[in-house]
């Protein structure tokens, strides 16, 4: 059997009680300390006392922990008040960090949606149709505008003239001259016709001159020159700057052969060679598309246009007779 149960008697069941006792008001004690960050009261020092004492004498002092629990309770509820306002605080804080944030999101799904709406309203209207539509509008406009001034009895073109300058309308007229003119040179005329359009084209996309490059190099050559002691620099009486060739081998005359000691920069060169190209890739691309309305897409069998009429000629005859022959010379079967 099991032994017997030891049994407490009267005065250890008190002191486990008051013990008991002691630790919860202990747990109280650290509790309300730590939230409201106050000092320990003297109340905290009753546990290690009563510890201290006998069991038997520990019965009567019971009322000093009920004491402390009591002082603890009536502080709790400021306690308790300030972290609730300051949980409101935040809860607030974050209610209006969130409404922020919804008319933030709402705003800019408003404007994806009005940009998306006119991209898609762009990419459905052709630019052409809108050009043409334009240009139909303000003829119509010059139309009645001319109408109602002659109705009147007044000068359309005077009436007009009252929105211009002198020199826009001079600038108006030349434009429309040059652009008569360029519309008559688009035909092709003559070889020497041609040419000068290609030697007025090159020019343009030549650019202007660099003066700045000219003057560089005419400063530099001048210095060169007079170290060498070629060329002498003479001020005159009004402080004019003045170089004499002494020998005569600095100016250009008929006989001077300097310009071919001149060495282009890599610069030039290269936009040389891009010009040559893009005219050579514009004659073959001409010379593809000539050949593709022809119909000359296969083997060239011709010297010039009359051969190659008679050719055709020669063909609609006998291309039915030598049609095997010259496929089997093709495949290398004739003997």
């Amino acid at each position: 059997m099991p032994p017997a149960k030891k049994r407490k008697t009267e005065p250890e069941e008190k002191a486990e009680m008051t013990q008991q006792e002691n630790d919860m008001a202990d747990s109280t004690t650290e509790q309300s300390v730590t939230d409201s960050k106050e000092e320990p009261s003297v109340t905290e020092a009753a546990p290690a006392t009563m510890s201290s004492t006998s069991p038997i004498s520990s019965a009567p002092e019971n009322t000093q922990p009920e004491t402390s629990a009591v002082a603890q309770s009536s502080a709790t509820p400021s306690t308790s008040t300030s972290a609730t306002d300051s949980a409101a605080a935040k809860a607030r804080e974050r209610a209006e960090r969130f409404r922020a944030l919804q008319a933030r999101a709402k705003s800019s799904s408003q404007q994806n949606l009005k940009e998306a709406t006119k991209e898609s309203q762009r990419l459905q209207s052709d630019p052409s149709q809108l050009t043409a539509l334009g240009r139909r509008h303000a003829i119509a406009s010059h139309k009645l505008l001319k109408a109602d001034i002659e109705d009147a009895g007044g000068d359309f073109e005077r009436k007009r003239a009252w929105d211009w300058t002198v020199e826009e309308s001079e600038r108006w007229d030349k434009r429309m001259k040059k652009k008569e003119a360029h519309r008559d040179d688009t035909a092709f005329r003559d070889y020497n016709q041609q040419a000068e359009k290609s030697y007025k084209r090159q020019l343009r996309n030549m650019g202007g001159p660099d003066l700045e490059k000219y003057t560089r190099e005419k400063l530099a050559a001048i210095e060169k020159a007079a170290a060498a002691g070629t060329l002498e620099i003479v001020e005159t009486e009004d402080g004019e700057m003045i170089a004499i060739d002494k020998d005569g081998t600095f100016f250009s005359t008929a006989d001077s052969t300097q310009f071919a000691q001149h060495k282009p920069d890599k610069a030039a060169v290269d936009r040389l060679v891009a010009d040559m190209r893009k005219a050579e890739e514009a004659s073959l691309k001409k010379r593809r598309e000539r050949m593709a309305d022809n119909g000359d897409d296969a083997d060239v069998t011709y010297i010039n246009e009359k051969n190659k009429q008679f050719n055709q000629k020669l063909g609609r005859f006998y291309n039915k007779y030598t049609a095997e022959i010259r496929d089997s010379f093709e495949r290398g079967t004739m003997v």
